[in-house]
């Protein structure tokens, strides 16, 4: 019985995150007709990061993951890394023009670039909690690249290449993670006012 009840907070916590999945979902879909009408970028601005702050949201949550704090944060932000150092030198090189004329950095989306990074992170880290986690993840990343189609921010091509970069970018951290790290050999610390990281040869 006392176990049972040590139990319950967790899948309390676990029901209370995913329903933030859904709130975040829902909140796009009733947007979504709006970002629409107007050429502002600000409502995009902020949902392209969603994904990537589900993982964190979850992680507070306290949702199962075996993934410390320090190492998470880590890994969100060499995804986030990698994927910026593909997509924007590459937005300088080929200088495409945006469909609304407005700029020419339209190759590839760096909005999809970050929503599909986030939300394979998302799949990666709290996939194994629910299916729904990974599809809101991806649900979620897709809304936002349509958007920016809808609103002649892009084209297909453009979006297509940013959620592939996002995507690619992620899946190579945690193929580096696996292969490089091992992580009974490596200890990382963060103390508040500075990282630490200890390797054991």
């Amino acid at each position: 019985m006392k176990s049972n009840d040590r139990r319950r907070p967790r899948f309390l916590r676990g029901r209370t995150a995913l329903a933030l999945i859904i709130f975040h979902f829902s909140f796009f879909i009733f947007h979504f007709p709006a970002t629409a009408q107007h050429r502002s970028d600000a409502l995009d601005d902020v949902l392209q990061h969603v994904p990537m702050a589900t993982v964190f949201a979850l992680k507070a949550f306290d949702v199962d993951n075996a993934t410390p704090w320090t190492e998470l944060t880590l890994t969100a932000v060499a995804a986030y890394a990698a994927g910026v150092a593909v997509t924007y030198p590459t937005k300088q090189l080929i200088g495409e023009r945006r469909p609304d004329k407005s700029d020419h950095r339209s190759f590839p989306s760096g909005h999809a670039m970050f929503a599909f990074a986030g939300a394979t992170m998302l799949s990666h880290e709290f996939g194994h909690a629910s299916p729904w986690v990974t599809i809101g993840g991806y649900s979620l990343a897709t809304l936002v690249s349509a958007d920016r189609l809808v609103r002649d921010r892009h084209y297909l091509h453009d979006v297509c290449a940013g959620a592939a970069i996002g995507i690619g970018a992620t899946e190579l951290v945690y193929w580096l993670k696996k292969r490089l790290i091992k992580n009974d050999n490596v200890d990382l610390s963060f103390t508040g006012q500075s990282l630490s990281l200890a390797v054991r040869w």
